[in-house]
């Protein structure tokens, strides 16, 4: 395999418990393979002290945590544990973003939100202005933001937008909100 990035367990989760019998194992290639960064989003983020190596100590330089988030409760709980773990390279990932949320006091070190809504018929409604006002806060902390894919069911400007999943990152991207420093 080249150098580059390796996207862990983006259909499970790391942390979960089912895991814990394969995990070490997977550290040890995680760590035998500096030359590639290793990605992987977590809902458990209050296991992660539980699962790390022995030798992790303040993290490994080619290990990224994202952090998953989706209404103002969740990230209360998670993100007040996320804050203060030790991991050299973190992000949060919202999406789906089911409501708005202020993660402002929580970005110190983040180097990356993501933010995107559900996509299939029966998704729960992104309403835009949610979006726009995680992004002002990214731009206030200076992290990078991506608004990485519409809802299904989006609301803008007080309309409400139906729209087909082929076209969800496309018109993000349309959108033209994402901040990279």
């Amino acid at each position: 395999m080249k150098s580059g990035t390796v996207y862990l367990c983006f259909s499970s989760d790391f942390f979960i418990e089912e895991a814990d019998a394969w995990r070490d194992e997977c550290w040890k290639m995680i760590k035998e393979r500096s030359d590639l960064k290793f990605l992987f989003l977590t809902k458990r983020i209050d296991r992660f002290r539980y699962c790390i190596p022995e030798d992790w100590n303040d993290g490994y330089e080619n290990v990224i945590i994202c952090c998953t988030i989706e209404n103002q409760k969740n990230a209360d709980y998670k993100l007040s544990i996320f804050k203060d773990l030790p991991i050299k390279h973190k992000c949060i990932t919202s999406q789906p973003l089911l409501e708005k949320v202020n993660i402002e006091k929580y970005l110190k070190d983040i180097e990356l939100v993501v933010v995107g809504g559900e996509s299939d018929n029966n998704a729960r409604t992104l309403d835009y202005d949610w979006v726009l006002d995680i992004r002002n806060q990214c731009v206030k902390a200076n992290v990078n933001f991506e608004f990485r894919q519409c809802g299904t069911h989006l609301i803008k400007d007080g309309k409400l937008y139906n729209l087909q999943v082929k076209d969800l990152c496309k018109q993000a991207k349309l959108a033209n909100i994402n901040y990279n420093i």
